[in-house]
């Protein structure tokens, strides 16, 4: 079973024994096989424009001995993470997230680069159902979807429209080599998968733009 660690700037997540895990983190992205993802806390201070971040990131591995591990970045209080777990018949995912949307986009129009930080959306999902190399994929559509539900229904407005991401976002998704070869919307892997995530997702947004709400209306 999944352990999850805070140890700050740390946010590890041990995924009890090595596994596929498909992302696009900055550390170890693609499909391989880890036992740890992790979330790296940075402050805008630590990411200097001329900073060659990937080498950095290497050495701050290398000094965790976690050159392994799927490794996250992100400017979110990393102690504000979200959980969720849902379970689909025979199917169990759990889905953590860090959510900050200072970074906020709409999918098609990009904004400048935001003058006030790098939050982010990371996802990390871990599935108990053995999945084929395709159905991982889709599995990852299905975050994906959920993912971007939970923000829009958050509501954060910008000048290019209603949010639905932001511009560092990144998801990984985690579960054993297995026969299930689907993970769509009507499967209980998809179910599972895009249940956790809404749920988590959701918590992260709702949490970062109440402050503004309850500015807005006094």
């Amino acid at each position: 079973m999944s352990r999850l660690h805070l140890d700050r700037p740390w946010l590890s997540l041990d995924l009890g024994r090595d596994m596929p895990v498909l992302s696009w983190a900055v550390n170890r992205p693609g499909q391989v096989l880890a036992r740890r993802i992790l979330w790296r806390e940075v402050r805008n201070a630590d990411l200097p424009e001329d900073l060659d971040v990937e080498d950095w990131l290497d050495r701050d591995l290398a000094a965790r001995q976690a050159c392994d591990a799927v490794c996250f970045l992100t400017s979110c209080d990393i102690g504000t993470y979200c959980e969720a777990r849902a379970t689909a018949g025979a199917v169990t995912a759990r889905a953590v997230a860090t959510v900050g949307l200072s970074n906020a986009e709409r999918v098609g129009r990009r904004l400048p680069p935001s003058a006030h930080g790098w939050g982010t959306i990371n996802i990390a999902v871990v599935l108990d159902a053995g999945l084929t190399d395709a159905a991982r994929l889709e599995a990852m559509s299905i975050a994906t979807q959920a993912r971007t539900v939970a923000i829009t229904e958050a509501g954060l407005r910008l000048a290019t429209g209603l949010a639905t991401g932001t511009g560092t976002d990144c998801i990984a998704i985690a579960a054993p080599e297995g026969t299930t070869r689907y993970a769509g919307l009507h499967t209980e892997a998809g179910e599972a998968v895009g249940r956790a995530v809404l749920d988590a997702v959701r918590q992260g947004a709702q949490a970062w733009t109440r402050p503004a709400k309850e500015a807005q209306h006094g």
